[in-house]
């Protein structure tokens, strides 16, 4: 697959420029992902409520009934591309990802989702889930088996803040998924792919993976339609072996996330299970 790479000043150029004419929080992202999409091919809620400590262990109980004896895929550190960790294993594999969760239409995502059996990572924002309704979202997200990520607190661009925001973003968010679902994300996606030398530290004291994207197109205002966006996500030239698909809590993305979906195994993409790919702290459980 054709690979086309941006300086990192041209690329921090195009994301803060695009950051600056949207709105925060939502829109934020989405302008700045425009540049990585092109530049870029290539990061059970317990059944007892006794108490938080009941609730995690028995969470922390069910990740592992469900968790697989060998890891098949990684996520490149380069291109973000899922590959394949042994010769043989399929190579032809997509990854579903919904970021800014859970917002207004995760749950409904991961339902449709979970009928279709297409498994995804959701990335989420801390701010989403201080309120009781916004865990019980998680909750439910968790809950139908999906795969959940770490998107940092309030959507914040990394590179602007001090290294002490930072880490607070990052941590903050991590302790709310723990306190809600008992388990701790393996993954990591930063607002606009903007990673630094402090969220580096982070994530690896942390034993989590950084996850960005090779391609997604949501936020773009000719793709906010679901007819649009299944197209372009189905046919655009980015569109590979280990494609990561980046998309969002959105309205028209909830319209096209089945078709999506459906699309990708009709041309013959197998949808790769995050529980399969590995993580520092995967890779120690399997010794």
């Amino acid at each position: 697959m054709k690979k086309t790479v941006l300086s990192v000043t041209l690329m921090s150029a195009l994301l803060l420029s695009a950051c600056q004419t949207n709105e925060p929080a939502q829109s934020d992202e989405n302008s700045s992902e425009s540049a990585l999409t092109q530049s870029s091919e290539a990061v059970s809620e317990s059944a007892s409520t006794e108490s938080s400590e009941s609730q995690a262990d028995s969470s922390e109980a069910k990740k592992d009934e469900t968790q697989p004896q060998e890891y098949t895929y990684r996520v490149n550190p380069d291109t973000f591309v899922i590959e394949p960790l042994n010769d043989g294993d399929d190579t032809k594999v997509a990854l579903l990802t919904f970021d800014d969760a859970p917002d207004e239409h995760a749950v409904e995502i991961a339902t449709k989702m979970k009928e279709i059996n297409a498994p995804a990572v959701f990335f989420i924002n801390g701010m989403y889930i201080e309120s009781d309704e916004g865990k019980e979202k998680l909750k439910e997200i968790y809950d139908m088996g999906f795969e959940i990520g770490n998107h940092t607190q309030t959507h914040a661009d990394l590179s602007s803040i001090s290294p002490e925001e930072q880490r607070e973003e990052i941590l903050k968010t991590n302790e709310l998924i723990y306190e809600t679902i008992g388990v701790k994300p393996r993954f990591f996606r930063a607002p606009f792919g903007i990673n630094t030398d402090t969220s580096a530290e982070v994530i690896a004291e942390e034993d989590m993976v950084f996850m960005n994207w090779t391609y997604g197109y949501d936020w773009e205002p000719e793709y906010q339609d679901a007819a649009a966006l299944t197209d372009i996500m189905l046919h655009t030239e980015y569109l590979g072996d280990g494609a990561n698909l980046l998309m969002h809590d959105r309205a028209w993305t909830n319209e096209a996330a089945v078709d999506i979906a459906e699309g990708l195994k009709d041309q013959g993409y197998t949808l790769v299970d995050p529980a399969l790919i590995e993580s520092p702290e995967s890779e120690e459980s399997n010794e």
